[in-house]
């Protein structure tokens, strides 16, 4: 999986265990899928899971990993062999991201360019589409040259970005015994307004960073549209354009009050930081418009980047991080069972 602020990987059994216990092989709508790691855990343990983002990459993973399954990894696997032996070819993305920017070794970039084009080209059906882009991406992530995120690049190269760029099969599940995953790519809001299951999982944005800009190379790869990019990090000249009221501590109360209203679940599951633009106790009177509200608090580390401190543009340390780690909350909706019946607390 690629590095993602945000990601819930640790948290990921408790939220399973959770869900699991209030309903074992449920359908769950996930109205924030991220990089599909809770969606992925929730089709391990069973549930039949409906992914929705409205970033383009994030849907992609999501059609990756909760709606393809493994029946696919012998076709997948003949073409990553295929897309391996390809020779680099310059283009869009070497020129935006290793020359006029250092996110990638220019080597390596040739190599996504080829590899992408290749895919583009060929008449592909949606799943395997996404599964060579996600192992595109992946492989890519993993000669990069950043802290996790891609509002800048390292001052002196990565060792990993040294190493030559080489595609691998995802890693692909079974599909789920509740049945078959699917995706959507829309804002939550409408989302909430077109999806049904059991049991809703919310885990918006939290504060103004935005995904998009902190992952705008992977919209950028995936969409592969050559956008006007600005800035040292060369973002995709639409990270200017597109707001969110979940980045906006005037908006995200009234954009998650209507995805909580509106989204036809019994049963709803919404993790939430507490360096979120909603206190614990104003959740909890959002929340309760649903239902009763049930609550567990977990520590929760913060990303690489907080670990290391705070550096000028020169690259010198200027400042220390005030906090390492902070409290991740899972607020349980409408549940007919304590959490201290399945064990939590």
């Amino acid at each position: 999986m690629i590095k993602y602020i945000g990601s819930k990987r640790v948290l990921v059994p408790l939220i399973s265990r959770v869900i699991t216990g209030i309903r074992p092989d449920s359908t769950v709508v996930d109205l924030f899928s991220g990089t599909s790691r809770v969606g992925m855990g929730l089709k391990r343990a069973g549930h039949r899971v409906r992914s929705n983002d409205l970033n383009r990459y994030a849907a992609t993973l999501a059609t990756c990993y909760i709606q393809a399954d493994d029946e696919r990894h012998a076709e997948a696997a003949e073409w990553v062999d295929r897309l391996n032996q390809l020779p680099g070819r310059p283009g869009y993305f070497t020129r935006t991201f290793c020359e006029e920017a250092r996110f990638f070794q220019p080597a390596n970039g040739a190599r996504v360019d080829a590899i992408r084009d290749a895919i583009e080209a060929a008449e592909l059906d949606p799943e395997l589409r996404a599964i060579l882009l996600v192992s595109l991406m992946e492989a890519a992530d993993r000669v990069d040259s950043t802290t996790g995120v891609q509002m800048a690049y390292l001052k002196k190269w990565a060792p990993r970005a040294h190493k030559p760029l080489q595609l691998r099969v995802p890693a692909l599940l079974q599909r789920a015994a509740a049945g078959k995953g699917s995706v959507t790519c829309e804002d939550a809001r409408v989302a909430a307004q077109q999806l049904t299951g059991h049991i809703g999982y919310l885990d918006p944005p939290y504060n103004q960073h935005k995904y998009l800009g902190n992952y705008h190379i992977w919209e950028t790869l995936v969409r592969w549209d050559a956008p006007e990019a600005y800035g040292k990090a060369r973002k995709r000249i639409d990270c200017r354009a597109r707001k969110s009221p979940f980045n906006s501590r005037p908006g995200i109360h009234d954009a998650l009050r209507a995805v909580v209203r509106d989204l036809d679940v019994q049963t709803l599951v919404v993790s939430f930081s507490d360096e979120g633009y909603i206190s614990r106790e104003q959740m909890v009177t959002l929340l309760s418009e649903r239902g009763p509200v049930q609550v567990l608090s977990r520590d929760h580390k913060r990303y690489v980047g907080a670990q290391i401190g705070i550096y000028n543009p020169s690259g010198n340390k200027v400042g220390a991080v005030s906090h390492l780690s902070n409290r991740e909350h899972l607020f349980v909706v409408g549940a007919s069972q304590s959490l201290s019946s399945l064990g939590l607390d």
